[in-house]
This record gives C-alpha cells, sequence and structure tokens, in this order.
C-alpha cells in the first residue's frame, strides 16, 4: 500500500499524523509525497477556524478531481463534528472522528496489533511528544473540546519511553496536545512533574513546550525554565485571546484575568535572562468593543512579547458563543488585527536585535533554501541563517549570533 498523509492543524494532529505513518511503514508500507502516486490518501482535519474546514474541504475536492476514484480517509477534528458534507464528498470512503487509531487501521486494513505502534523517527527535524488529548475547559468560541473530548494524559512510563527513543534522532522533542496544562489531573499528577521526570531521565535533548496558559506555570515549572536552557527551552506560547476582562469573561476563560496573565509573564520574564514569548490573540469576538481592543493593545504592548498569531474570530457551529448577540463587523476586526500584527513585528524585530552578539543554542532544521542556504532554531524560537551550510539537518551546536544586512547569522561556537 502507498499512501499519502496531509495535516491540517495543530501539533497534536501533526503527532497523530506520525502515528499513523509509523502504522503503515510498521505494515511494510510506503509512504508517497503526491496523490498520483498514493493507492489511499490520510487526511487529518482542523475544527479551529471556518478557513480550516474549507481548506479539508478543498483538499477533498482536488484528490478527487486529480485522482479519481482514489479512496479518502478523513481523520480529525473536523471529522468528529461531521454532519454529513464531509462524508458526502466524491472519494471519502471512511470519516473517523479524531485520532481513533483502532478505526483507522481498520479502514487501511492493518493489522490490529500495529495500533500502538509509535516511529522511532519522525518526518520533522523536531519530534513531537503529545501527552494528553482532550480538555476540560468550555471557552464558548472553542468547537475542539467538543471534537476531542474530556482531558485524557498518557501514562508517564510511556511518555518518557517514547521520548528516550525520539532523543536519540532528534535533538528537540516538543511538548504538545490540546490542554497541556491539565496534564495529570487525571492521574494525581502534574505538568511540571511530567517535565522534571522528562529531564532528568532523557538526557541531551532540549524540550520545549507547546501551547500553555500563563496562569499554569506553577512555581517547579518556573524553576526547571530558570535552571538550563538547553533542557528546556525558555519559550512560552501563552494564549491571550483578549486583554479585556469583559471579553475575556464572554469567551468562557475563567481561569484569569488580564491583571493575573500580566504577572504571570513578568514573574516568568524576569527570571529568564533570555525568554521567547508568543500568544494567541483574537479581534471581532461578539461584543468586543473599541475600548475592549484598546485594553488589549494596552497589555500586548506591556509584555515582552516576541511574536504574535492574531486572527479573527471565526463563529463555530454548536459553540455557545454562536448565540452571543453583538456581532463585530469584519473589516472592523480586519483593522483590529492588522494594527496588533504590527506590534508584534515591531516587538519581535526588536527581539532580533536585541540577541545579535549573543551565545545561542541552535537546531539545524528543513533542508536547504532555494538559495542552498541552511536554517537553524534558536532556544528562544528565532529562525537564523547558518554560517555553515553543510551543517546536516537535525544537527544542534553553541553559536555566536551576528546580524548581517537584518538578519541573524548563527556561526558555530
Amino acid at each position: 500500500m502507498k499512501a499519502y498523509l496531509r495535516t491540517f492543524g495543530c501539533r497534536a494532529n501533526q503527532y497523530d499524523t506520525e502515528a499513523v505513518r509509523a502504522m503503515i511503514l510498521a505494515s511494510g508500507g510506503e509512504i508517497v509525497d503526491t496523490l498520483e502516486l498514493a493507492d489511499v490518501a490520510v487526511l487529518n482535519s482542523c475544527a479551529v477556524t471556518a478557513d480550516a474546514e474549507a481548506d479539508l474541504r478543498r483538499a477533498v475536492r482536488g484528490a478527487a478531481a486529480d485522482r479519481p476514484g482514489l479512496p479518502v480517509i478523513v481523520m480529525g477534528c473536523a471529522s468528529a463534528r461531521d454532519d454529513g458534507r464531509i462524508a458526502a464528498l466524491a472519494g471519502v470512503q471512511h470519516v473517523i472522528a479524531g485520532a481513533d487509531l483502532p478505526s483507522i487501521a481498520m479502514a487501511l486494513d492493518l493489522d490490529p496489533i500495529l495500533v500502538g505502534t509509535r516511529p522511532s523517527v519522525q518526518t520533522g527535524s523536531r519530534a513531537l511528544l503529545r501527552i494528553q488529548d482532550g480538555c476540560d475547559e468550555h471557552c464558548t468560541f472553542c468547537a475542539t473540546t467538543l471534537a476531542r473530548g474530556e482531558n485524557r494524559s498518557r501514562p508517564e512510563e510511556h511518555l518518557v519511553q517514547e521520548a528516550a527513543v525520539l532523543a536519540a534522532e532528534h535533538p528537540e522533542i516538543v511538548i504538545t496536545g490540546i490542554h497541556i496544562g491539565s496534564y495529570g489531573t487525571d492521574h494525581g499528577t502534574t505538568l511540571s512533574a511530567l517535565m522534571s521526570r522528562l529531564v532528568r531521565d532523557v538526557p541531551k535533548v532540549r524540550f520545549r513546550l507547546s501551547s500553555l496558559e500563563a496562569t499554569e506555570v506553577d512555581d517547579a515549572l518556573a524553576d526547571l525554565f530558570a535552571d538550563d536552557s538547553k533542557r528546556l527551552a525558555p519559550h512560552l506560547h501563552a494564549p491571550l485571546q483578549s486583554g479585556a476582562d469583559r471579553v475575556l469573561k464572554r469567551m468562557g476563560r475563567h481561569w484569569y484575568s488580564a491583571a493575573s496573565y500580566a504577572a504571570a509573564i513578568e514573574r516568568l520574564a524576569g527570571r529568564l535572562p533570555v525568554f521567547a514569548l508568543g500568544a494567541d490573540v483574537m479581534t471581532g469576538f461578539p461584543g468586543e468593543t473599541a475600548a475592549d481592543h484598546a485594553e488589549t493593545v494596552g497589555l500586548v504592548q506591556s509584555l515582552p512579547f516576541t511574536y504574535l498569531h492574531v486572527f479573527p474570530y471565526s463563529a463555530r457551529p454548536g459553540t455557545a458563543a454562536e448565540r452571543l448577540s453583538s456581532a463585530v463587523d469584519g473589516r472592523r476586526s480586519r483593522e483590529r488585527g492588522a494594527e496588533l500584527r504590527a506590534i508584534g513585528e515591531t516587538k519581535g524585530a526588536a527581539h532580533r536585535a536585541s540577541r545579535a552578539g549573543t551565545a545561542a543554542d541552535v537546531v539545524v532544521i528543513g533542508a536547504a533554501d532555494m538559495g542552498g542556504r541552511r536554517h537553524g532554531l534558536t532556544e528562544d524560537y528565532l529562525s537564523v541563517t547558518l554560517d555553515d551550510d553543510a551543517m546536516p539537518r537535525r544537527a544542534r551546536f553553541d553559536a555566536t549570533l551576528v546580524m548581517r544586512e537584518r538578519e541573524l547569522v548563527a556561526f558555530r561556537r
């Protein structure tokens, strides 16, 4: 069997696709890069925005046009919420909710014994380790909780074993999930306890946390950040969504306020000489006023962000926000987004400039670009050009960063 795999959405989805890839390879199958070579296509869908679902439907229609008769399997969050529209698309043979690996194995006619297979090498330069699935919170705009269900943490021992295998090939492991800050609440443990165990028992590799709520960084996790940036990257992607408490309340994000978010960030940033801070910020949520937007702008300007992901509100079927009044005009939402993105770009440029002449821990990522240059990723999530184009993918080295024509270049120390 030759399978074409495509992932839409977050790193948790990317991890699930890696699990499907591992099952196929273990069965003696082959992963191909194009639909033309495939016997089957597996598309891992996202339900975060209407655009994400539209992208999936376009991909399915494109597969049907390019390869009439090619069987298509759709998995992921959008499939878990399918109202029949995905199943009705030409070529779709199976719509499988979430990452139901036994059902995917059955749809691919694989031996069920392969369901537990995990890859020793993933396709990316950096490996992904999904530590949990689902979410117990109920943000009024979020369809992911409806698609993924409640928090389910993976056993610590399994995670340590998987991380040890991945560390043999990958210099960095990204900890991912749907709500990683809730890890262990169903097992009587915590994310910080897991990370302490991983740092202790899986040497040399650099761990990086994916999206984590700012107020879920407890003292033990803050200590880990501060202890050794070579083991836990000093990088926090802390969803903000809004800097206005009134909007946060309408969003159902009850566990923090603008003030408690800022306090958590300032407490951590004050301990770290090098620190990357990113956030998701939503504009145009129902009822968001000009004053609310101004509060968000003020909070973003006051904190040491190094990048922002800014996106407009997208109504998702079945969510509570769909029933809220006072919709925001799309043009106004886009204008607010443009303002926030400009602030993020200014802050990002200032952070990059501040790193010139300093030391960095660099992981070589991806293939060479069109100019033959290779790139790396620093501990604080900066993409840098490598002075040595011969550096192999997945190498890791200590570097000095030098600014050349507004581009950071990493020189081996």
